[in-house]
């Protein structure tokens, strides 16, 4: 097994047809098909773009690597606003219903101010490592609510500017990610006040559920556009909380049922409690300060309602060095053998990392099922969220990378 790279193949991974009955409270074809309908709706969406990396699949010795591109969601650089103000739509809306008003509300009554009395009053709330504070954040302004974001020690200035000019109101907490969580369900005891988060808790499920609904329009663009021609035969996905990882398992396990693809989670080594959970046969909280250059992943423990799915959906479960995300971020700015130059941050190409450093050892991708036949889907969750991050890790800009891209006619 390659020096930096940690598999644990799953010995519970279940070959139904289907999810089993008690995972269906994380997510339910339906809540899928109303969140799509609804964020296709929405001013700016536009399906992101599946890129073939032909040249990259050659040199891992596979035979297709595919690659959805978030780094251009709603002009957020990430996937998260499918998720975070997708759950701050819902969350308004449970609060005018709370008041008696049931007549349809969508996108255009909420921004043009209708319900703007009442609204304006409410707050919401999240921890962050930066992507998700964004989307909550901007979501929060665009349909009229306030907003209070939580950071850790270890989210840049950058990123914390970035969420503030939404307009949120921001509160740094000592230590990790999860001691924002914490801190932020305190906070959130005052009246009016909703936590927005994809991780759950006893007594937190409606919120996540609705984040996690969000993220599979990424799923759904590709399924009903046909971009997917051929089923993949792997997905590696990021790991977190686990509430990716559950957005894309279900639907896909839907799909195609006892022959869907091998799952894949990857994690930093530095926080893996994906990892570590799927090992000890149950949820595991990790302790530690969780540092990693992959600081959206930098998380102690999987969500509530999620991991019961993961448990029995996913096939394999891996953790990496920041080393390898850090090559990754590079190749791929580069466009290496002709591919399309993409903008990927340091989060956004962890399951990519783990693609290629699972192909380098092929005694260890055998047990996956992963060689020269294989075909793989992969997620760029994010592209140059921090810019001046971005730029010294590349040695380039996102905007040089994605001049290069534009020119190439790629874009």
């Amino acid at each position: 097994m390659g020096e930096h790279l940690s598999l644990f193949v799953n010995p519970r991974v279940s070959q139904a047809d289907a999810p089993p009955q008690e995972c269906a409270q994380v997510l339910e074809p339906r809540d899928c098909a109303v969140a799509s309908a609804e964020i296709r709706t929405w001013p700016g969406y536009r399906p992101t773009p599946l890129r073939p990396l032909k040249a990259m699949a050659r040199a891992a010795g596979i035979d297709e690597l595919l690659y959805k591109d978030e780094s251009t969601r709603f002009g957020l650089g990430s996937f998260k606003p499918l998720g975070g103000a997708y759950a701050v739509y819902r969350y308004l809306l449970r609060e005018l219903s709370a008041r008696g008003i049931v007549e349809p509300i969508g996108f255009a009554e909420l921004v043009g101010g209708k319900y703007a009395d009442i609204v304006s009053k409410l707050t919401v709330t999240c921890a962050t490592d930066g992507n998700h504070g964004r989307a909550v954040a901007w979501g929060a302004q665009t349909f009229g609510c306030a907003c209070v974001v939580y950071i850790h020690t270890h989210v840049s200035e950058a990123r914390e500017a970035a969420i503030a000019s939404y307009g949120a109101r921001m509160v740094r907490v000592a230590g990790t990610y999860d001691d924002a969580v914490e801190r932020a369900a305190r906070d959130a005891q005052t009246p009016r006040w909703q936590v927005i988060s994809d991780s759950s808790y006893p007594g937190y499920t409606d919120v996540p559920r609705d984040v996690i609904a969000g993220y599979t329009v990424m799923i759904d663009e590709m399924l009903t556009e046909r971009a997917l021609e051929r089923a993949p035969t792997h997905v590696f996905v990021q790991g977190g909380v686990g509430a990716l990882a559950a957005a894309v398992c279900a639907p896909l396990w839907w799909r195609y049922g006892a022959a869907r693809p091998r799952m894949i989670v990857v994690e930093p080594e530095n926080a893996a409690c994906l990892f570590a959970s799927a090992v000890a046969g149950r949820r595991v909280r990790l302790g530690g300060d969780l540092k990693t250059v992959m600081g959206g992943l930098a998380c102690g423990e999987p969500s509530l309602i999620v991991w019961p799915l993961l448990s029995v959906g996913v096939h394999g479960f891996m953790h990496l060095d920041d080393n390898a995300a850090l090559d990754t971020m590079r190749r791929l700015a580069a466009g290496e053998g002709g591919d399309t130059p993409i903008v990927g941050g340091e989060s956004g190409v962890a399951g990519l990392a783990g693609c290629l450093a699972l192909c380098s050892d092929t005694q260890t991708a055998g047990k996956l099922g992963l060689d020269r036949h294989s075909r793989v889907l992969v997620f760029g969750t994010e592209g140059d969220t921090d810019p001046e991050l971005y730029a010294r890790i590349v040695g380039e800009s996102g905007e040089q990378v994605r001049a290069r891209q534009t020119s190439s006619g790629s874009a």
